[in-house]
């Protein structure tokens, strides 16, 4: 990971993973604006986490 790239390299799991989050907080969006979706942003954030520590301890 570099300084340039905020995002660390996912596995094809973790991308399938974000996109299903990502798609279901699409989903709630068109629900409506007060509709939580923040347990579904952890969820991205701990699988974003989890990708840094792998290429932090890769290194």
């Amino acid at each position: 990971m570099t300084a340039q790239d905020p995002y660390p390299k996912l596995t094809a799991a973790e991308h399938a993973q974000v996109g299903w989050y990502v798609a279901r907080m699409a989903k709630r969006c068109v629900a409506g604006e007060d509709v939580d979706r923040s347990d579904l942003e952890r969820k991205v954030e701990r699988i974003l986490d989890g990708a840094r520590k792998r290429a932090e301890k890769s290194q």
